[in-house]
């Protein structure tokens, strides 16, 4: 029997468009609450704005980077006061910035390994300790198919991913007994603004991560995925 959503909250960096903003829509239509957060005050009013026509109570934004720790925490104080609690963790901010290595700069690489590794590293250490005290939780983390694919030109954001993958399989060992289910998830071509490229029908689509996202979270509590592969099914020959 799969996990009943509504009533549930869920909390999801990186929310304000892409998958982010489709992973906040699908939960908020399973009936969750949710809050999330984007690097600007202007996105997060626009999305919060724009979703509360819809979801009216259910659904709180604010402005966090989450490569700033001190950020991280005043947000996960946002989401506590506005939900009660932590159901579910969503890590999807990231950028990424291609270059040789030669040709990355140094503000480029600490930028990537800032919001793409040790930002989700800020934010579990946040909810951690609220889900442990409440009898558990789910985390899920958004990686990348560049986690365990390096490419030329993709050094900063392989190393980001590669470790993100490692750190989430870690603490999936480290909390599983806590009644805490850690998932990451590895998309291939998504089409957002993140691939900086025109839009392509042949890319898998947000909402296509998003509905992995409640398929996962909604299965019976005694089943852990540890990680899901998705791929475009017809890329360009």
């Amino acid at each position: 029997m799969k996990n009943s959503l509504t009533g549930k909250t869920a909390t999801i960096t990186g929310g304000t468009r892409g998958i982010g903003r489709a992973i906040v829509e699908r939960l908020l239509e399973e009936g969750l609450s949710v809050a999330f957060c984007g690097q600007s005050d202007e996105s997060v009013q626009r999305a919060a704005e724009e979703l509360s026509q819809r979801y009216s109570g259910r659904v709180f934004g604010r402005k966090c980077d989450v490569s700033q720790p001190g950020e991280v925490q005043a947000f996960f104080t946002f989401a506590q006061e506005k939900l009660g609690r932590f159901d579910i963790l969503v890590n999807n901010a990231g950028v990424g910035l291609f270059a040789s290595v030669e040709q990355l700069t140094f503000d480029q690489w600490r930028r990537m390994i800032d919001l793409n590794l040790s930002g989700v590293y800020y934010c579990c250490h946040e909810v951690i300790p609220r889900m442990k005290a409440a009898g558990g939780g789910y985390i899920i983390n958004i990686s990348s198919l560049a986690g365990k694919n390096p490419f030329a030109g993709g050094a900063g954001y392989n190393a980001s991913k590669f470790g993100l993958n490692g750190f989430t399989e870690a603490m999936m060992l480290d909390h599983r007994n806590d009644n805490i289910r850690v998932t990451y998830i590895m998309p291939g071509s998504v089409d957002t603004q993140f691939s900086h490229g025109a839009p392509a029908p042949w890319k898998i689509a947000p909402e296509d991560i998003a509905e992995v996202v409640v398929t996962l979270v909604a299965l019976p509590q005694r089943t852990l995925v540890s990680r899901v592969e998705i791929r475009p099914l017809k890329p360009p020959k």
